[in-house]
């Protein structure tokens, strides 16, 4: 279980292909607060810990993953968001997280207002999945808020704080990112999707 508030960007140190998996090696300034078997989102996909050396630490993405995920476009030295699974009893700053992608979006506009940044998006609507304004949605791991909310596209606010840091501030028009849909949202549209 995650938040979506992104503690520390990473860098993609090595991607060594296995077969159809991933091993994937970042460096990331909490590297020594990890340990193996611990889960961590990488720009919103829940991976494991399975190596950690100096201040890097390696985990695997399965085709499974990289096929649903942007994990599969990451290049090596790119920056990506990390955020450890959240502790009982802290506070719950983002939204409820699963760090289990539904889709990927494609980043369709990115429109500077005057020390903010508004983002539109483009998801394949045939996935069923859906947003509403003002609702939650997590993207590349980051909660954010719903703005203009379409049957296929949304746009998000992103203040000067968020930008510098997560990988924001690296993402422009054609980009795909890593949505994931709010799970109160989910379970509500398939209730009504079983009603009718």
């Amino acid at each position: 279980m995650f938040t979506g508030i992104i503690e520390d960007l990473g860098r993609i140190e090595k991607i060594e292909k296995e077969r159809e998996n991933l091993h994937i090696t970042v460096r990331t300034s909490i590297t020594n607060e990890l340990k193996i078997d611990q889960s961590v989102a990488h720009n919103g996909v829940c991976l494991t810990v399975v190596a950690i050396d100096g201040n890097t630490y390696t985990v695997t993405a399965i085709q499974e993953t990289i096929a649903k995920t942007n994990l599969g476009l990451l290049n090596e030295h790119e920056a990506v968001n990390i955020e450890r699974a959240m502790k009982l009893g802290d506070r719950l700053d983002g939204h409820i997280v699963q760090g289990h992608v539904d889709q990927t979006a494609t980043c369709i506009a990115v429109l500077e207002q005057d020390g903010s940044w508004v983002y539109t998006f483009e998801y394949d609507k045939n996935l069923n999945n859906v947003t509403i304004e003002k609702g939650s949605i997590t993207v590349n791991g980051v909660s954010l808020t719903v703005v203009n909310s379409e049957l296929n596209r949304f746009s998000v606010a992103i203040i000067p704080y968020t930008y510098k840091h997560t990988t924001f501030q690296y993402l422009k028009e054609g980009d795909a990112v890593n949505l994931e849909f709010d799970v109160i949202g989910k379970y509500v549209k398939r209730l009504n999707d079983l009603r009718n």
